[in-house]
């Protein structure tokens, strides 16, 4: 998936962790402040260069962990290279777990006084607002962070999104015989029984988002006729581009890619036309007031929101304002119907999340399988 990744959904041990991370962690940790020219909302952004940043996480001896939220354990291993191209001498770990599970991972963590990542990086975008006010984030505010766009950046340099990341549908150009869906009404066509594959999207809070914009945009008349296409469904938002890919099924919905395509793309990924939906969010990174790590957690953090690195994301969008995005495409916070903001505010309201999860179970079964990157248990890249 290029540089970076992404990934949901807060369980009875994460609220638990929840009520006792201010006594884990301790009045330092919520006191922390933010570190390095001006920015908004306070604190200094940082002044020193990649390279001052780099010696000073060699003197704290190198290493770095970062838990990030995805799919399969590989799925960081560009991000992984990347660092270390421009970083040699550092270690780096990057544990790839669902969102949901690294949140609640987290949560007991703290609870337990056992933390193991110095950065985290989720699509659980609700964790940081809660977690901000828990004081367990570090406030910091990366070289560049002024210029990220304002609805990608905690005021108070508490989170910063790092990647931007957009679902939709993709298709197998081969399959479609030139005729592909225009957008995904056209999904319940008799013509696509049995060709779609998907993630579920009561397993996935994103692509949960993406079928509620769906629903909200077509009906329940529309779902109805969708559950009786015989879709394919599977863990993992990986899983449908995976099909597509692989010309098991023409079309995959409820997966990342990027609209920059070559003519001779075997897939297309689809920015819909007009009104049609999609969903995108900026997926969230934070430096945990308790790192072990912190001047490796700084480099981290800077490199990842730095210039080079943003104009080559994976997708051509950039969680910057001084960044233009390649010939054709527009900023993401351009595309109305890429539903930007509302993300956010769908992750915050659980209560709601959970009868669309249900709902959506009704319709399509329950979750078979078993998770895509792994059982990782407690404390993953706790010996690295």
């Amino acid at each position: 998936m290029g540089s970076f990744s992404r990934r949901g959904v807060l369980g009875a041990g994460a609220l638990l962790g929840a009520n006792v991370l201010g006594m884990s962690i301790g009045s330092d940790a919520q006191a922390a402040p933010a570190e390095g020219a001006p920015a908004e909302g306070g604190g200094q952004e940082e002044k020193k260069s990649l390279d001052e940043l780099y010696a000073d996480a060699l003197k704290e001896g190198g290493q770095l962990i970062v838990y990030a939220g995805g799919d399969t354990p590989t799925q960081q291993d560009g991000t992984k290279a990347a660092f270390l191209s421009r970083f040699p001498d550092m270690k780096l770990t990057i544990v790839v777990d669902y969102s949901k599970y690294h949140d609640a991972r987290i949560d007991n963590q703290l609870a337990t006084g056992t933390l193991v990542p110095d950065v985290v990086q989720l699509q659980t975008l609700q964790d940081f607002t809660r977690w901000k006010k828990a004081g367990v984030l570090r406030p910091y505010k990366p070289a560049g962070f002024s210029a990220v766009h304002k609805g990608l950046k905690d005021h108070d340099g508490a989170w910063v999104a790092i990647a931007v990341i957009a679902f939709s549908y993709v298709y197998n150009v081969a399959a479609v015989g030139g005729a592909p869906p225009a957008s995904p009404l056209d999904l319940v066509a008799p013509r696509w029984k049995g060709a779609i594959a998907s993630s579920y999207p009561h397993d996935d809070d994103a692509v949960l988002y993406l079928y509620k914009l769906y629903t909200e945009a077509y009906g329940w008349d529309w779902v109805a006729k969708l559950a009786a296409q015989n879709v394919q469904f599977a863990r993992g938002s990986n899983s449908p581009a995976v099909a597509v890919t692989a010309g098991q099924k023409a079309v995959g919905v409820g997966t990342s890619g990027t609209p920059i395509t070559s003519p001779t793309a075997t897939t297309r990924w689809v920015v819909p036309p007009g009104d049609h939906p999609f969903m995108s969010w900026g997926q969230r990174a934070a430096i945990l007031a308790g790192a072990k790590h912190k001047a490796a957690a700084k480099l981290y953090m800077n490199w990842a929101i730095s210039k080079p690195v943003q104009q080559n994301s994976f997708n051509g969008w950039s969680v910057r304002t001084d960044v233009t995005p390649p010939s054709g495409l527009k900023p993401i916070w351009k595309y109305r119907n890429g539903h930007l903001d509302g993300f956010p505010r769908f992750m915050a309201d659980r209560a709601d999340v959970e009868r669309w999860k249900q709902t959506f179970a009704l319709y399509f079964g329950e979750v078979q399988g078993a998770p895509t990157p792994g059982s990782l248990g407690l404390h993953p890249g706790a010996a690295a």
